[in-house]
């Protein structure tokens, strides 16, 4: 095969649609539409689906310790003939697809006792077939990955061996541009993206430590070689940027709005699609007046350049940690008979943005609407916020002592005073000293898992939490003693501006959402006109409550959905043990997995020897308190 075909043949494989080639990225495709052609499991037959294979990194006990601050937050793809995916600590592993037993396992030694802000997470691997390789040639299909300590690293797709012509020794080493408090206060935790030649990667960064934090700088590479080719930064500086941004000067100092979620790709545009977060600190924005423009927003870039084509931001001047949490989308929408191509960005808010893809122009419209005002003292409000008229919002956005719920009087009653005793004027009411009811909470509306968007059906799914959040804003020089008398609670100092913050949720006594259930939920969204198409309960408290309950709450859920050309989404992400499926048509829950612990992950779905697997880690996430484990599971039809 001449070097030329073998360019082609790679190009046709890597570039066949996800639902073709198996699921090639972490998302099913580059632009994170997670769908599937396969069709071997439909609504009939899935009530017959058993483990295939179960396998196990061994970090339950070779990572004991470690596994206490970790997230298994990753899909596999299917590359190369192998099953890829990345352990927490950023191992790498190579699976027969159709048995689960391990081809081969690439280490980077992430340190033992390394203490990451994040957790340690690594949500997948990337490929990228190098178009001057030629067959046979080590790195001619490479995997990239980011560390949680902060290296872009390179590896054959084959053979997991690094590619020694890519930096230094098969990896580059982020400079995060400044001192760090402690190593982990920087990460890396979501795959890179590749188009036209080049790699980008964002960063995860812990929060409300100080404004003068690490800079959110998305950066570029060289796919083949790893040589630096731009950088950019998503906060604006001063007055030379764009001074109606900036009324009060400069924000030298503040850092953040980083990529920390999974951006996208169009190789045919040669562009990515970041979602960008909020500026330190979250929760007081006095030392950055103004929008804050590319923070909390859909930026496009040019691949080659770095240079921006068009952004849209969902939040003006955050102040409640609504950072733009997954992928954008790349779907293609029909109007009017013909086909357009958009961006879909889910938020924690509950919005969902639907923009053109070339312009970032609304495809339903989005109105300016004023907000609750009265900040706290030194704070720099905006006085609007964009609200899209269509769809409407998947989450609750306002919470009353009305609403309090418990389980008994003294439960509810004990609600209804934290919610009476707080500011609770409904979304983007402000932080404050008094205390301020966050709803929905940080975690999510929608949260990295995305969503999932079927093309014949035009119908995209979202799961989404219920739950809140208090925000407390307290005088800086009172932190110290504050955080002394409340070692346990989340009390953050964001220094050196005026107020520290203290975030909690707000919980009855039996450690149960104020907020009435349920509490998490999986939608379907028409996207051709965008109207709810239904929704149904996501989760049970089976794994999380000292006495089962008869009811069907749901829970909050970490991780997506999928959807098959067979017509079930399948999803885990709740705080159950379980992988379920539904009709994609008309949100009946089909059937449940059980799993050996915690789902909170992405499944992924792909068709080996005539047989169609459904996939998923089950590791648990420590942060929100379910079973941890090790194992990946796969999941068909009986042979």
């Amino acid at each position: 095969m001449t070097r030329f075909a073998f360019f082609l043949l790679s190009i046709l494989l890597m570039s066949l649609p996800a639902q073709a080639a198996g699921w090639s990225h972490y998302g099913g495709d580059a632009g994170g539409q997670r769908h599937s052609a396969s069709a071997q499991i439909t609504p009939a037959n899935v009530g017959n689906l058993a483990p295939a294979w179960t396998y196990s990194t061994g970090d339950l006990t070779a990572r004991a310790d470690d596994m206490k601050s970790s997230a298994f937050e990753g899909t596999p793809v299917l590359v190369a003939g192998s099953l890829i995916f990345c352990s927490p600590f950023n191992e790498v592993i190579a699976l027969d697809p159709g048995t689960g037993a391990e081809k081969w396992r690439y280490d980077p030694k992430v340190t033992t006792g390394y203490r990451p802000g994040n957790q340690f997470i690594c949500r997948g691997v990337t490929p990228w077939v190098d178009a001057a390789a030629g067959e046979g040639d080590l790195c001619a299909t490479r995997l990239f990955m980011g560390t949680v300590d902060s290296r872009l690293i390179a590896l054959d797709a084959g053979t997991g061996q690094p590619c020694l012509g890519f930096g230094m020794d098969g990896e580059v080493r982020i400079d995060p541009g400044m001192d760090l408090q402690w190593p982990g206060e920087f990460q890396i935790t979501s795959p890179p993206a590749v188009a036209d030649g080049v790699v980008v990667i964002g960063s995860a960064i812990s929060d409300n430590r100080r404004v003068d934090a690490p800079k959110g700088t998305v950066r570029a590479f060289d796919a083949r070689t790893g040589k630096p080719l731009w950088d950019f930064n998503p906060v604006t500086r001063g007055a030379k940027d764009h001074p109606e941004d900036w009324p009060r000067g400069v924000a030298e100092h503040t850092g953040h709005a980083n990529v920390w979620a999974p951006m996208s790709a169009d190789e045919t545009r040669g562009l990515f699609f970041l979602p960008t977060s909020s500026p330190s600190p979250d929760f007081f924005g006095g030392e950055r007046s103004g929008d804050n423009r590319y923070a909390n927003s859909v930026v496009a870039l040019d691949a080659r350049t770095g240079d921006v084509r068009w952004h849209f931001q969902t939040v003006h001047h955050d102040v409640w940690d609504y950072d733009l949490p997954a992928q954008p989308s790349l779907v293609t929408l029909t109007r009017e008979g013909k086909p357009l191509d958009a961006v879909v960005q889910v938020t924690k808010t509950g919005f969902v943005f639907v923009l053109d893809r070339d312009t970032g122009k609304p495809i339903f419209e989005v109105e300016e609407r004023p907000v609750p005002q009265g900040g706290a003292a030194g704070e720099f409000l905006s006085p609007t916020q964009p609200f899209p008229v269509a769809p409407p919002p998947l989450v609750p956005q306002t919470l009353s002592p009305d609403d309090a719920w418990g389980l008994t009087y003294w439960d509810r009653k004990a609600c209804r005073e934290k919610i009476a005793g707080a500011r609770s004027e409904g979304l983007y009411t402000p932080p404050s000293p008094q205390g301020t009811i966050m709803y929905p909470f940080t975690g999510g509306g929608a949260n990295w898992g995305g969503m999932a968007f079927d093309p014949k059906s035009q119908l995209m799914y979202i799961n989404t939490s219920r739950a809140a959040h208090l925000i407390t804003l307290i005088p800086s020089e009172d932190f110290a003693a504050a955080k002394a008398a409340e070692p346990n609670e989340e009390i953050s100092p964001q220094a050196p501006t005026r107020w520290a913050v203290k975030r909690e949720l707000v919980l009855s006594p039996l450690d149960l959402p104020c907020n009435p259930p349920p509490w998490g939920m999986l939608t379907a969204v028409d996207l051709s006109d965008g109207t709810i198409a239904w929704e149904s309960v996501l989760g049970t408290v089976r794994d999380l409550a000292p006495v089962p309950l008869p009811w069907k709450l749901g829970t909050p859920n970490f991780g997506g959905p999928i959807v098959t050309a067979g017509g079930v989404v399948f999803i885990g992400a709740a705080m159950d043990d379980y992988l379920r499926a539904f009709d994609a048509a008309s949100g009946e829950e089909l059937w449940k997995g059980r799993l050996p612990a915690g789902g909170q992950a992405t499944p992924m779905t792909y068709e080996w020897e005539g047989r169609q697997y459904v996939v998923i880690a089950a590791g648990g996430h420590a942060r929100a308190t379910t079973r941890l484990g090790d194992s990946v599971v796969a999941f068909a039809l009986p042979e």
